[in-house]
């Protein structure tokens, strides 16, 4: 599968450029529209059939997201730019209105749970007025580990990378790398503490786990 995705990639410039994080002018390329265009109309299918026909639905994503593990689950409406590149680990929730932005390479772990209203964005388009005007862009990659929480409307801008068993609060921009075991909220998302040992909220499950 990774052999198919690496050829789909290098059989197109402009995704090669993407995926390579380097400068692309989205707008006036001829075959990344296209690539868009494709994957939110499946979007739109997945969105449209999933309560009615969830067996097709769950198919249709796997389809558009290669990188997709076993007992993904998510409750529509999704939207992706591109299924290419986005990675999502075995046990992994999304919940409603998940979103991710852009190209680039986007990596989420296993067994997280992704709230609702969340996006990932990868393109940072240029600072300097006249070149911004010019359309250029380029798309820097974003990591997420395993067993992450997020709460209800997290965006997670590009390049950032999040640790292993860490919860982003709701509401946070996450702008900067957030190490592992570490609760940050906020905009932009700062660390406040490390994960606890134990919840007391869940005093009562805990000889169950």
């Amino acid at each position: 599968m990774a052999r198919d995705l690496e050829a789909l990639i290098a059989s197109d410039e402009d995704l090669t450029k993407l995926f390579g994080g380097e400068p692309t002018q989205y707008r006036k390329s001829k075959s990344l529209p296209k690539f868009t265009a494709q994957a939110m109309q499946t979007c739109a299918k997945i969105n449209r059939i999933f309560f009615a026909d969830p067996d097709e639905a769950y198919r249709l994503f796997h389809e558009l997201i290669p990188g997709a593990g076993e007992g993904v689950q998510f409750t529509p409406p999704f939207n992706v730019d591109y299924g290419i590149g986005l990675t999502i680990g075995r046990g992994t929730f999304l919940n409603k209105d998940f979103m991710v932005v852009g190209g680039g390479y986007v990596t989420i772990g296993e067994d997280c749970l992704i709230g609702p209203r969340c996006t990932i964005a990868t393109p940072n388009h240029a600072k300097d007025a006249a070149t911004r005007l010019a359309g250029w862009e380029h798309a820097s990659p974003v990591t997420i580990g395993s067993n992450v929480w997020f709460g209800t409307n997290v965006t997670v801008t590009p390049g950032v990378t999040i640790g292993s068993n860490s919860i982003i609060g709701a509401g946070s921009v996450v702008t900067r790398d957030i190490p592992e075991n570490s609760i940050a909220v906020g905009n932009p998302a700062r660390v406040i503490r490390e994960i606890p040992d134990h919840d007391p909220a869940f005093a009562e499950v805990e000889g169950m786990i």
